[in-house]
């Protein structure tokens, strides 16, 4: 008994310290010595759960409990294991469990608070906690618990007053920091919350989530590779942590790296089947490699999951329009705008969905209510003054295109614009200076390039190659032979009607 006892002790001196492996070691050495040793699988379950293996530590609860079956603490504890595992369920049934065998349990209340946070339940959660904090005033844990749920209920003065205690009870209480940090970022606070993210790593360096979550702030301060960094390290940390995964993935959106994306939501939606945020960063990154597909079904599932959620309605509206589902793509938009009446990009989408449906005067009228909402978005302006060209209303469509251009230098598509509309207006030089622009800078974007081209080629009177250039952007992109095909006639018309310079006899 005295060298298991040994074992369990340097066992407990080694998962202090952060050596799980250790620890983990010593314990199994203390269960070899006394195999009905609850204590020695008891505390291997705390260092498999501290070491990312929730399904260990369960296994070792759940054989600490055989061996005693009114083990409060173990039962407690396989709860914590359980809510790593998503089991809200299981979790809350454990944590009641304990409370009936010990009534002035608190840890096993702020325990059930926190899985019935996890359910929604956040009445219940906060009842939980409120109990947990009245059997024990002093408890920091508790505090930090209830003021999660008060984030949740986006009462952040109440969670920062929650958190703020917690710290004064417990001022080296990583978690804390941790959650404040949240808090700030929530509030739009990301220099603060930064800085508390780094309080909780400095305070416990292999704190997984203090790491996914200063990844999430960094991300919105536009740090990419300092949140691809830190998601690395939070899902070297904690393997099966959907979080972790989820961030990197959406780092790697940012950094174009669009199948490395795919990998890690792939990997988070395999560790969390119901986590809508993954399946929407997923579908992002299908829709930039143009499976459109992909992306809708991806983007189909958030809104199962949440269906409520306006981003999802606009970008699954997005890939319809690109798909040729006009229908379901502006039934999409208006959806998004109905839950999101600001939504200046579902209007915008909405309004090229009209315009390729006929409806040019809606499409119009859709891209006005997005430059209206986001006077500075470049793309909506191009949009309408396109629209505009095809009206007729050159004047308009010039301006239009020319305040794009101000907005963003390098929106070729404006070029363009601009160049047919002063084409419309008889300004032949200006509308070739414009379009010749617009072949420079649409050299990625093959199909818009062949679109100006063939304007280009139709100036210079060589109609030939003008029909070649139109019809490839045909090929490339269908929608735009409404447009070009009366183009490709007027080419063909003046090819038969050029004089040849050779008599043939």
């Amino acid at each position: 008994m005295i060298d298991a006892q040994n074992h369990l002790d340097d066992g407990a001196k080694k998962f202090n310290n952060g050596d799980f492996n250790g620890a983990i070691t010593n314990f199994s050495n203390a269960i070899q010595l006394i195999p009905k040793y609850e204590n020695g699988y008891f505390a291997r379950g705390m260092a498999k759960s501290a070491n990312g293996d929730p399904d260990g530590a369960i296994a070792d609860y759940t054989k600490a409990i055989e061996l005693k079956p009114n083990y409060a603490e173990a039962y407690n504890n396989r709860a914590l294991a359980k809510i790593d595992k998503y089991d809200s369920d299981g979790a809350i049934a454990d944590c009641t469990k304990a409370i009936g065998l010990k009534t002035d349990y608190s840890t096993a209340f702020n325990t059930r608070g926190i899985a019935k946070e996890d359910k929604g339940d956040l009445d219940g959660a906060m009842d939980d906690f409120n109990k947990a904090i009245g059997l024990r005033p002093d408890d920091a844990v508790a505090y930090n618990s209830r003021g999660l749920a008060k984030s949740k209920r986006n009462d952040l003065d109440g969670a920062m007053a929650d958190y703020n205690r917690a710290i004064e009870l417990m001022p080296d209480f990583a978690g804390a920091y941790h959650n404040r940090g949240i808090a700030k970022h929530n509030n739009g606070d990301l220099d603060g919350a930064i800085a508390d993210y780094n309080r909780a790593i400095e305070l416990k360096p292999n704190f997984a989530d203090a790491y996914n979550d200063r990844a999430a702030a960094k991300n919105k301060k536009g740090d990419v590779d300092g949140a691809k960094a830190d998601s690395t390290k939070a899902a070297e940390l904690k393997p099966n942590g959907a979080f972790a995964f989820n961030n990197r993935g959406y780092a790697k959106v940012k950094k174009g790296d669009f199948d490395g994306a795919i990998a890690d939501c792939s990997k988070a939606i395999e560790l969390k089947a119901d986590f809508a945020l993954a399946y929407y960063n997923r579908g992002i990154a299908k829709a930039e490699k143009k499976d459109y597909y992909g992306a809708t079904a991806d983007f189909s599932k958030v809104i199962e999951l949440k269906p409520n959620d306006a981003g999802a309605y606009g970008d699954r509206g997005m890939a319809k329009l690109v798909q040729g589902d006009l229908d379901g793509a502006m039934a999409d938009c208006s959806k998004a705008i109905e839950l999101k009446p600001n939504f200046a990009l579902a209007y915008h989408n909405r309004g090229a969905a009209k315009k390729r449906k006929g409806d040019l005067d809606g499409a119009i009228a859709d891209c006005s209510k997005a430059i209206e909402l986001k006077p500075d978005n470049s793309r909506a302006y191009n949009d309408r003054g396109w629209f505009e060209y095809l009206e007729n209303d050159f004047d308009s469509a010039i301006s239009d295109a020319t305040h794009a251009i101000q907005l963003n230098s390098q929106n070729g598509h404006a070029y363009g614009t601009r160049g047919w509309a002063r084409y419309g207006k008889g300004d032949v030089a200006g509308a070739l200076e414009d379009c010749k622009k617009a072949v420079e800078l649409n050299k990625t974007d093959t199909a818009s390039a062949a679109f100006d081209q063939g304007m280009i080629n139709f100036i210079n009177g060589y109609y030939g190659k003008a029909i070649e250039s139109w019809q490839n952007a045909i090929k490339q992109n269908s929608s735009s032979q409404r447009e070009l095909q009366p183009w490709i006639e007027k080419a063909k018309a003046r090819q038969s009607a050029v004089i040849p310079t050779t008599l043939i006899m």
